[in-house]
């Protein structure tokens, strides 16, 4: 209960400051003044929407997501060697810091990888033909980084909260909203295909050298997969040089922490 009256006084001054815009408008006619009302009201109201969508919703809507990327890309099957291959390295990895995981590989020719937050990883075959079993592993470590530490979560919240066609009106109490294809396909590009900031990247591959810590993985791994998407950068059309930074910098900055 506590939970819920946070939220709403958090919200309340959202509510309050589109009334008061909508009131410096009063020059207008006052039908125009009415629908600037009404398309206040209404922003601030999916704004207070989708602050309240719960985590149990918000799984449910990375599913959809997962299903929509896994329409659109050929899984390996159990006996493709990729998926022999991926399975061998992950083995005695079901979950991870509380996030049960569904690892899998994609037969895309795309040095790639993502997570999402109802544990869904999925690695491109791409990235596998170029990259050393702990290499993967780490890449796959980094990419759960990015939902542990929230960094998905955040933006798919903040797309229901800018887009008007991504309305969960109901949900709160309703349960998870069905979205279209093509709402899902403005979600997988705002939650998976926009570049990453910074600070998220930097959290990710120090929650990556964690992970191969603590899996007894070798951490010299991870700059050394940075070093190899450094040299593969020339030739564009890479996945994961779209959606992160500088991979020599990343590379030289994690061999400095490992030294520390």
């Amino acid at each position: 209960m506590r939970r819920n009256n946070k939220v709403r006084n958090v919200l309340s001054p959202v509510l309050a400051s589109a009334v008061v815009a909508a009131v410096a408008t009063a020059a207008w006619s006052s039908s125009a003044h009415s629908q600037r009302l009404g398309d206040l009201l209404g922003s601030a109201k999916k704004v207070a929407q989708a602050a309240t969508v719960t985590d149990e919703q918000m799984v449910t809507y990375f599913s959809q997501m997962s299903d929509e990327m896994d329409r659109q890309n050929q899984i390996a099957p159990a006996k493709n060697p990729y998926a022999v291959r991926l399975a061998k390295l992950t083995a005695g990895l079901p979950s991870y810091d509380g996030l049960d995981l569904d690892i899998k590989a994609y037969l895309v020719n795309d040095i790639n990888a993502f997570a999402m937050g109802d544990g869904t990883v999925r690695v491109y075959s791409g990235l596998m033909d170029k990259f050393t079993d702990d290499e993967v592993r780490c890449v796959i470590g980094h990419e759960i980084g990015h939902v542990k530490l929230q960094h998905g979560q955040k933006r798919l919240r903040r797309a229901l909260q800018q887009d008007a066609a991504l309305s969960v009106a109901g949900t709160a109490s309703s349960g998870a909203r069905r979205f279209t294809s093509s709402e899902l396909g403005g979600l997988i590009q705002n939650v998976l295909s926009a570049q990453h900031s910074q600070a998220a990247e930097t959290a990710s591959d120090d929650y990556a050298l964690t992970f191969m810590t603590n899996k007894g993985y070798p951490q010299q791994a991870c700059p050394a997969a940075m070093d190899k998407l450094a040299a593969l950068g020339g030739g564009g059309g890479i996945g994961l040089l779209k959606t992160h930074p500088d991979p020599a910098q990343r590379a030289k900055r994690m061999r400095a922490k490992i030294k520390s």
